[in-house]
């Protein structure tokens, strides 16, 4: 598989990987400016920066930057670092593969339509869920990923992870709270279920004195779901939500 096909199954995927691209070089050297490899998390390459010592010390750097997050650069001196007869040095740069968040939106109600067409606008692969086929069809929308079928059937087969966004409004209470306990006991970035103070206090009362969860977990969810803005409609309610969002993604502090 071509390196660059290889990136694209990569940042779609599960796994976590690292870009590896040699920036500068000094005297002579296995390979030019602009060799690329990848390295997965499993350890696993795909193209090459040179072998030898040279990729063994990579690889490790690898795999540091993608327990970290964090990119760096690193130069090399072929001979005296590496015992590599070549005898000059590389500059290498690396950094993880930035993976696609995810948003599931279960409800294809008017707040729910509006906020998978504004979340579009982000680096985010939209899916919107809902067991009415006829709101589905009503978004006509090619960047969005519809999920015909009812949230019983659908949520086994949702990856959820830690890049996954996650908003909750149905047409039916007891259908969000179902889905609402199901995913907090999953990995999620952002957990939000829209409703009035009322439904969500009866919420909390029913978690907590159900045992369905504990306090902890309840408090990961986002409830009611966006900023506090006033929203008054569809459009706005889902630009709140998106506020919050963004916020949690940028990890700022937040009203």
């Amino acid at each position: 598989m071509d390196l660059y096909d290889k990136l694209i199954e990569v940042r779609n995927g599960p796994e976590e990987a690292a870009l590896c691209l040699i920036t500068g070089t000094h005297g002579s050297t296995p390979r030019r400016i602009g060799a690329r490899m990848l390295v997965l998390a499993s350890g696993t390459i795909h193209g090459t920066i040179g072998g030898g010592a040279l990729e063994r010390e990579v690889v490790h750097h690898a795999l540091e930057c993608i327990r970290k997050g964090t990119p760096q650069m690193r130069r090399h001196d072929l001979l005296h670092q590496h015992g590599m007869c070549c005898g000059g040095s590389v500059d290498i740069y690396i950094e993880p593969v930035k993976k696609k968040n995810k948003l599931y939106i279960f409800g294809a109600g008017h707040t729910g339509a509006a906020l998978a067409r504004l979340a579009q606008a982000l680096d985010l692969d939209v899916y919107l869920a809902d067991d009415r086929r006829e709101y589905l069809d009503a978004v006509q929308n090619d960047g969005i990923n519809l999920l015909p079928g009812s949230h019983t059937d659908l949520l086994p087969l949702l990856p959820f992870d830690t890049r996954s966004y996650i908003a909750i409004m149905t047409y039916s209470h007891p259908m969000d709270r179902e889905i609402l306990a199901y995913c907090l006991k999953k990995p999620f970035a952002y957990l939000g279920m829209i409703g009035s103070q009322r439904k969500v206090e009866l919420t909390r009362k029913m978690f907590l004195e159900g045992g369905i969860c504990t306090a902890e977990e309840l408090a990961r969810a986002d409830m009611p779901m966006g900023l506090d803005i006033s929203a008054e409609g569809p459009e706005e309610i889902a630009v709140s939500i998106l506020a919050k969002l963004i916020a949690v993604k940028n990890k700022t502090t937040t009203p």
